[in-house]
């Protein structure tokens, strides 16, 4: 498979991601414990995420069932590569933006 690469790339990436939703999942029970954090979804379908959740990991999860029905044929991969990587760009992007301003 001539995407091999790629998707070991992306699944360290998602794994890293992983890691991040959980410290970030902490950060809103800590603020929704304190009276902010009063959304019921991160993102919107605009954004590419079927997931309707006021957490992380649910996010994440949808984007580890996609990478893992990733078409194999070379002809329906590039679309599908591009739609998995600009959800798990928006993902690590709202990640780095709650960690900062949670500092």
């Amino acid at each position: 498979m001539p995407h091999t690469r790629v998707i070991e790339q992306l699944k360290q990436n998602l794994q890293s991601a992983y890691r991040k939703s959980i410290d970030a999942d902490g950060k809103l029970d800590e603020l929704k414990k304190a009276g902010h954090a009063k959304f019921n979804r991160i993102f919107t379908q605009t954004e590419g995420f079927t997931t309707n959740s006021n957490r992380f990991k649910p996010y994440v999860q949808e984007l580890a069932d996609e990478l893992e029905a990733l078409p194999t044929d070379s002809e329906n991969m590039p679309a599908a590569l591009e739609k998995f990587v600009r959800k798990l760009g928006v993902l690590i992007q709202t990640l780095q933006a709650l960690k900062e301003q949670s500092k």
